[in-house]
């Protein structure tokens, strides 16, 4: 199990979305104060505002690798297309260790609970849930990034 990944399922057992656990586990690394870093990635949660999208536990790390790796001139057509193929990596190892990097395929909600209200965490929520092993996962994948890409 990977320190971050275990920081991260931490943080979502606290009640932090997928995406703030995963995120907030690399807060010292990404350099951005926490509570301006929780609020960046609130959004994320529940696969976008629980709309059970890209799961939000995979856009945390996408945000991580963002902050970590990311472009900032437009022009840059190499630095943007080695920064998508850093994300698109970084999907397919996490779909390959899940089946998907969308929320409601994760959870086997296709076409259920579309509400915008959150559940209630509760020790039954954590137990039928795999959000903390789908956090744990996206986590030690950035992790493993990290140190194979030491220098951003």
């Amino acid at each position: 199990m990977s320190s971050k990944g275990e920081q991260a399922r931490a943080y979502f057992m606290e009640g932090y979305n997928c995406s703030q656990s995963v995120a907030l586990a690399f807060c010292d690394e990404i350099g951005i104060e926490k509570t301006k870093l929780l609020r960046m990635v609130s959004s994320f949660g529940g696969g976008m505002g629980r709309m059970r999208e890209v799961c939000g536990a995979v856009s945390g790390m996408f945000f991580v690798a963002g902050a970590l790796y990311g472009y900032d001139a437009p022009r840059d057509m190499q630095a943007k297309k080695e920064h998508y193929e850093r994300i698109q990596e970084l999907a397919a190892q996490f779909r390959a260790k899940t089946g998907s990097i969308v929320c409601r395929e994760l959870l086997g909600l296709e076409g259920k609970d579309k509400s915008p209200v959150p559940s209630e965490r509760t020790e039954t929520y954590y137990k039928k849930r795999p959000c903390p092993e789908m956090i744990e996962i996206a986590a030690g994948l950035m992790e493993a990034y990290i140190k194979e890409h030491p220098d951003p």
